[in-house]
């Protein structure tokens, strides 16, 4: 999990780094095509058949997906590395406030199957939307709330995507074939997106970036799947918040990017509410697995 999240942060550097030349649509699209030709060779050396029995659930997950990542490259392009790396992580806590809404408005105490369960997510809820708040006061401040709201909007889009994947699980399809349809939607989609924006020369500085993008979202998505299939669920599941830890040094050493001691404040409230509530809603249930931060 540590090199899962080492190498996602390291895409997202590659990612602003071509963002000065690539539109978000492209990055997307390279992206795409390097991840399926990465993840049908993981596939075939798993022994694992394209074809899936569930196809459009497929579809559904890699709409959401793919709508997440696009997202989150915009994001990326626009604001501090750091900053749009911890608003995407925030789709656990997304998740946790869902199943707080739903056990308040349905009862299902299924969900949580105490009171003090449920006053413990809310805090840890309320926690994390406070760091929320202080990652994105410097972006507030300099007129990016727009894509403040788009990277936020990243990490909830993912949740509903990691709900999806948990779906697909529960009918039996592999991690394997799950990934490798969501680089085939991601590389449909950008291919798409290509037909508004053009495709730009591959004769720049910036397009030395776009083969490690794929590359080392591969690298992670792979590594991220061996850890969770450890049988550590919930050690992984914490351990992959040290991507924001990752991406706040990347930024500072790369970009010099600075981030005000609110801002490293408000990381560290994600982080340990993000960790709590994994945690607790890991006791509701402790036979499920906990979504990963990162599908991309």
């Amino acid at each position: 999990m540590l090199l899962a999240s080492l190498s996602f942060a390291l895409m997202g550097v590659c990612v602003k780094l071509a963002s000065s030349s690539f539109a978000s649509g492209e990055l997307v699209f390279y992206r795409g095509v390097v991840g399926v030709i990465v993840m049908g060779a993981w596939m075939r050396s798993q022994g694992v058949a394209i074809k899936s029995p569930v196809p459009w659930m497929h579809v559904g997950r890699s709409l959401a997906g793919v709508v997440s990542l696009s997202a989150w490259f915009y994001a990326l392009s626009t604001l501090p590395l750091a900053t749009a790396m911890t608003l995407n992580y925030t789709s656990s806590l997304w998740i946790a406030a869902a199943v707080v809404i739903g056990a308040i408005l349905w009862g299902r105490q299924g969900q949580a199957n105490a009171h003090g369960l449920q006053t413990g997510l809310l805090v840890t809820v309320a926690a994390g939307f406070a760091g929320v708040l202080l990652v994105l006061r410097p972006a507030i401040h300099q007129g990016q709330v727009l894509e403040g709201l788009i990277g936020l909007a990243s990490g909830l889009i993912a949740a509903f995507a990691y709900m999806q994947v948990s779906k697909l699980t529960r009918h039996g399809e592999p991690e394997s074939r799950i990934v490798f349809y969501f680089a085939v939607g991601t590389l449909i989609t950008g291919a798409f997106s290509l037909l508004f924006t053009g495709l730009s020369s591959l004769q720049t500085n910036a397009s030395w970036w776009l083969l490690p993008i794929g590359v080392l979202a591969s690298i992670g998505q792979i590594s991220m799947t061996k850890a969770y299939g450890s049988g550590a669920t919930l050690l992984a599941a914490n351990l992959q918040y040290m991507g924001i830890v990752y991406s706040a040094l990347l930024g500072l050493i790369v970009f010099d990017d600075q981030i005000t001691l609110l801002g490293w404040f408000g990381m560290a409230l994600i982080i340990t509410s993000g960790v709590a509530a994994t945690a607790l809603r890991h006791r509701t249930n402790p036979s499920s697995t906990p979504e990963p931060a990162e599908e991309f």
